[in-house]
């Protein structure tokens, strides 16, 4: 009643399924077997080891829901750097 008068305005019911359903897709699409992410791990370290000495005991790589998105996210312990000519 006195949310109009004091700028706060409760959400229409279209934008509290719009966000329920924006949370949904984002759990869904965060949603990876372990068996995928550890393949995703190898084959990234594997690319990686192409331009880097990298610690392949410790990388480490994630899924992880944002906002309105999924991150993949990667730790990559880096010995150094591969120089190429």
């Amino acid at each position: 009643m006195f949310g109009g008068w004091f700028g706060s305005r409760p959400k229409a019911s279209k934008d509290v399924a719009k966000e329920r359903l924006r949370n949904v897709l984002v759990k869904d699409r965060s949603d990876v077997s372990p068996a995928v992410m550890q393949e995703l791990t190898r084959e990234l370290g594997r690319v990686l080891s192409g331009y880097m000495d990298v610690d392949q005991s410790r990388l480490s790589v994630e899924v992880r829901p944002e906002e309105r998105e999924v991150a993949l996210v990667a730790r990559v312990p880096v010995r150094s750097f591969k120089r190429r000519v």
